[in-house]
């Protein structure tokens, strides 16, 4: 099977693996690694960042893509080639549309470290040149339920202010019992675990582990002790082969 190819049918949950940036910051990658060495178009790549207070990353440019920050612990400094200059505190999220080309940097806030959750979204071949965007949303403006056994907040969905190109959902769920996650039919998706342990459809899972679906089921998550927090993303493919050379998608 081709790196770029999404494999179909019923996956176990893999654990994450350590990847450090040439700048100094070091990630935790839920996807492609060696360990699960594909894209999940229209997904091209996610990971968990950890950043130093003297680490960060300099001015740098992308394209072909949309980027989806949205912050775990501290805040991060977003400066970029638009003129926009945010910094993005716990639970907020900010989206970049690369498009024809953007350059960007990031770095830590206030001299405290951050960590946060970064998803890669390929633009659609006929999309790659669009003019290059930039939004961002606070906490409050996320949109947040509680149900029988977790709370949910809509990063990228219904309410929310960060849309992209691509037909897609991005909650961030903390679940104190169970709870149930359709993916809708014809659509991708992955779970990635953020804080404490509990299970998927009866597998451990626990901070850093992926659980990819790539078929139209229901996932039913539960917590052990406590609670278990993660993120459900799922998105439309576009059936485009994914061609990743660093920091651009082409």
């Amino acid at each position: 099977m081709a790196r770029n190819e999404t494999p179909r049918g019923r996956e176990e949950p893999v654990a994450g693996r350590t990847v450090q940036h040439g700048t100094g910051v070091q990630s935790n990658r839920a996807f492609p690694t060696e360990a699960y060495p594909h894209h999940l178009d229209p997904f091209v790549l996610f990971e968990r960042f950890y950043i130093d207070p003297d680490k960060g990353f300099p001015m740098h440019t992308h394209k072909g893509f949309e980027i989806v920050s949205y912050m775990i612990e501290g805040g991060m400094e977003h400066e970029d080639s638009l003129g926009v200059e945010h910094t993005a505190y716990e639970d907020e999220a900010m989206r970049i549309t690369t498009g024809r080309e953007i350059s960007h940097s990031e770095f830590p806030a206030d001299g405290r470290a951050c960590n946060g959750l970064q998803l890669w979204v390929n633009l659609p071949r006929a999309k790659k040149d669009v003019e290059p965007d930039y939004v961002d949303a606070s906490a409050a403006e996320l949109p947040t339920e509680t149900h029988d056994g977790a709370t949910v907040t809509t990063v990228v969905g219904e309410g929310s202010p960060i849309d992209l190109h691509t037909e897609m959902a991005y909650l961030d769920v903390r679940v104190s019992d169970t709870w149930t996650w359709s993916v809708p039919d014809g659509w991708t998706g992955f779970l990635y675990g953020v804080e404490g342990e509990g299970t998927v459809d009866g597998d451990a899972f626990g901070v850093g582990d992926l659980l990819p679906v790539t078929d139209a089921r229901d996932v039913t998550a539960a917590a052990d002790d406590g609670t278990v927090r993660f993120v459900a993303v799922a998105g439309r493919p576009h059936d485009e082969p994914i061609q990743q050379r660093g920091p651009f998608v082409l």
